[in-house]
C-alpha cells in the first residue's frame, strides 16, 4: 500500500530540524519502503505492507520522536485519497489571482466541529469550502488582509492535530 505522510512542525524558521535523507533513513528503518520526500516541509511518500494507519502513524511518531529528541506529530493517508482528492479539484470553482492562496489540511482524528460552508473568517479573507473526512479545503486571500490568520483560524475550531499544505504541494505529491 501506497502512504503518504505529513509531518508537523519540522524545519520551520530553524526549529525541529530534520534532513530528508535522516528522515528517510528513519522511516526505512521502521520497514517502509521506497520512501521518497518532498520539499523540506515533511512530506513523504513510502510503500508499506501495514494495514492499520493509526498503529503506523503511532510508530512513525514514536520513532522519530526518540531519533530527533523532540516531538512530531505525523499524520498518514492512502495515497489514493490523495488522489482522489486532486482528482475531485476542491479548487475549481475559487477565482484565482496572485493573492489567493490555495490550502489543504488534514486532521489526525475525526471531529465533532461542524461549520456551515462556505464559513469565512471575521475579516472575510480566509475561507473554508470543503470538510470532507479529515480533509479541510481553504482560501485565502491576502489582496484583503495584512496578515495571514488562516492557520490560526484552523486551529481555532479543530485543534492542533491538524497540518496544512499548499495545493501544489498536494498536486506534486500526487505526481511522486
Amino acid at each position: 500500500m501506497e502512504i503518504v505522510g505529513f509531518l508537523r512542525g519540522i524545519n520551520v524558521g530553524g526549529h525541529h530540524k530534520v534532513p530528508m535523507i535522516e528522515l528517510r533513513d528513519k522511516l526505512a528503518e521502521l520497514g517502509c519502503k521506497e520512501v521518497k520526500t518532498l520539499l523540506n516541509s515533511g512530506n513523504v511518500v513510502f510503500e508499506t505492507n501495514q494495514t492499520n494507519i493509526q498503529e503506523l502513524e503511532s510508530k512513525i511518531e514514536a520513532h522519530l520522536t526518540q531519533s530527533f529528541n523532540f516531538p512530531i506529530p505525523v499524520i498518514l493517508r492512502n495515497k489514493i485519497e490523495i488522489a482522489d482528492l486532486v482528482h475531485q479539484n476542491p479548487f475549481d470553482k475559487i477565482n484565482f489571482h496572485q493573492d489567493i492562496r490555495l490550502y489543504v489540511s488534514f486532521l489526525k482524528e475525526e471531529t465533532k466541529v461542524e461549520i456551515p460552508l462556505p464559513y469565512y473568517s471575521q475579516d472575510k479573507c480566509y475561507q473554508i469550502i470543503s470538510n470532507n473526512y479529515r480533509i479541510i479545503c481553504s482560501v485565502l486571500d491576502l489582496a484583503g488582509s495584512k496578515t495571514t490568520k488562516g492557520m490560526g483560524e484552523l486551529e481555532k475550531l479543530f485543534g492542533k492535530n491538524i497540518t496544512t499544505r499548499n495545493w501544489n504541494t498536494i498536486l506534486k505529491i500526487n505526481d511522486i
